[in-house]
């Protein structure tokens, strides 16, 4: 039997830990908060507290898998080079990396994960880099659009006061059930070795999205400004639904009827 280690285990970590659980996998999950070891354990995922910027000594038992799912916020390049030095020590025969389209500059174009040319420097490409480094067949990095769904509902987004800048502008989001979705597909077919830009079909503008987000709660309208005129990519889907046979849940972000249930 499989085992995957998944460290992170919040918004998007819990129910992917729950989602291999049920899959029949062996699942380890990773926190920070002592508060969340009884959670971890309900779903039958065995726990563990590891923390990235001062990793201990039991992490070499954490990555006693033979998957790792990576998929914590942190931009700590230091912390993710000792990390990446305890799975050269161990087991690990695979490493999924959940990254951000934000690793791309804003430019008029569509995007495709061959346009290197409009990287954006920062701490999440010298990640990634690390991991290519460790083993390029070996790891498969997702570059996830703008999370939302459940608790994140993006008619939610707005404080009092605050506005949106460049409303036509297009976005890139995901749904987190298309995430799980494509990180299981990943998994079971085996798909390493990639770089996979994830982001739903449709790219409606700031303007359209936001004001139905806002108006299907009831919540107060924001407000739109064009100070500072700039450059919208807009993320292609392409390979990953040709490479995975993947078929969006939801596709298209103007349909989504969102539950903040869970």
């Amino acid at each position: 039997m499989k085992t995957i280690s998944i460290l992170g285990s919040g918004w998007l970590g819990f129910p992917l830990a729950r989602h291999f659980v049920t899959a029949g996998y062996v699942v380890k999950a990773s926190t920070t908060s002592e508060s969340r070891m009884s959670d971890l354990k309900s779903i039958g995922a065995d726990p563990f507290i590891v923390n990235i910027d001062l990793l201990t000594s039991n992490v070499q038992t954490f990555l006693q898998a033979n998957i790792l799912i990576i998929n914590i916020p942190s931009k700590n390049v230091v912390g993710f080079r000792h990390l990446v030095d305890q799975i050269r020590a161990s087991e690990i025969e695979n490493v999924l990396y959940v990254s951000s389209t934000s690793v791309y500059e804003n430019i008029d174009k569509t995007i495709t994960e061959s346009d290197s040319g409009f990287y954006s420097p920062g701490p999440l490409l010298d990640i990634e880099d690390l991991f290519k480094h460790w083993g390029s067949d070996r790891t498969t990095i997702v570059r996830f659009g703008g999370l939302i769904g459940y608790r994140r509902h993006p008619g939610r987004f707005f404080r009092p006061g605050r506005s949106v800048q460049n409303p036509e502008l297009p976005v890139n989001l995901i749904h987190r059930d298309d995430c799980i979705g494509i990180i299981s597909r990943i998994v079971e077919q085996k798909v390493w070795g990639e770089v996979l830009n994830c982001c739903a079909d449709t790219h409606p503008t700031k303007r359209e999205f936001y004001t139905r987000a806002v108006e299907s709660i009831g919540a107060g309208m924001p407000k739109f400004e064009e100070l500072n005129p700039g450059s919208g990519k807009l993320i292609s889907n392409k390979k990953v639904k040709q490479l995975l046979n993947y078929k969006f849940k939801y596709p298209d972000l103007m349909k989504i009827e969102f539950d903040e249930s869970t």
